[in-house]
């Protein structure tokens, strides 16, 4: 029997972890989390991992396995998710079931990354500082002169990106963009990518009454925990972003909130730009189920 992998993907909140498990339990599947912020053991609220009762459904991989002070990237999860889905194979699953909505961690495991320098960990923290003291948009503007076209090509309202692509081009002295081979790694199983969808509005409402839930559940204690550790990558995420700069007296509570909403909403409109590309994926509606 060929070997078939499924990817539930979509924007944030539309529902993919309740498609998900219902799709594993189907097919005798775990779930193969791939989300680049659920996998850290210290954040549960502010990354809407699963429920308890959702967990105990099905068998979940990376959710919760990480330290925050690792630096875990997308080439680390394409290894040890590579690993982990040949042993299920091995097993005897047919299908697997991965869900998740980090675009850089599915295109990852999907068809593989170029191979870039390591960099020194001071010159990350520096641009870490840097993006704390200055804004993105000053890294941006030196990622514009040293690599125009990494300039162009990225979302330059994530600094963690664009720190990544200045990074390797002020290290080596060479375009980060000159480093992409674009060259796809083939994967000796199918996949097969499934997208939820849900009219905008609808979405939007979602996403909105979930930022709720997740300050109702403690997302302010969640965050103020993790402030001494505001500065590593794994924080620099909607939710947590903002709610470091509640604490430091830039926002009240109420406008930290609409803040989250709606950058999480542009998130969202990211996730979606990002997937249109793929002409791979089918797209239903969580409705029709």
């Amino acid at each position: 029997m060929p070997r078939r992998l499924e990817i539930i993907l979509g924007p944030t909140a539309v529902g993919k972890t309740g498609y998900a498990i219902k799709r594993a339990l189907e097919v005798g599947s775990p779930v193969i989390s791939c989300d680049s912020r659920q996998i850290y053991k210290e954040l549960r609220i502010g990354t809407a991992v699963p429920s308890r009762r959702e967990l105990a459904a099905v068998k979940h991989y990376f959710i919760r396995t990480v330290p925050i002070t690792r630096n875990y990237t997308a080439g680390i999860y394409e290894a040890e998710a590579l690993n982990l889905v040949n042993q299920l194979f091995d097993q005897g699953h047919e299908t697997l079931v991965m869900c998740g909505g980090s675009m850089l961690y599915i295109d990852a495991f999907c068809y593989g990354l170029d191979d870039f320098p390591e960099v020194p960990l001071q010159l990350r923290e520096h641009l870490m500082e840097c993006l704390r003291d200055e804004g993105v948009e000053v890294l941006a503007n030196e990622l514009k002169e040293m690599d125009p076209v990494s300039y162009e090509e990225l979302d330059l309202s994530n600094g963690q990106r664009v720190i990544r692509a200045l990074e390797v081009s002020m290290y080596t002295g060479k375009p980060f963009s000159s480093f992409k081979t674009r060259r796809f790694k083939e994967r000796d199983f199918e996949i097969v990518k499934i997208g939820l969808e849900r009219p905008r509005e609808e979405l939007y409402e979602r996403i909105n009454a979930r930022v709720l839930k997740m300050m109702d559940q403690g997302l302010e204690a969640e965050a103020r925990k993790m402030l001494p550790y505001r500065d590593l990558p794994a924080l620099q995420t909607v939710g947590y972003r903002e709610m470091f700069e509640y604490f430091d007296g830039k926002y009240d509570l109420d406008k930290t909130i609409a803040h989250i909403q709606a950058n999480t909403r542009h998130y969202a409109k990211r996730q979606l730009t990002w997937w249109r590309r793929d002409k791979e994926i089918r797209w239903i509606s969580p409705a029709d189920l």
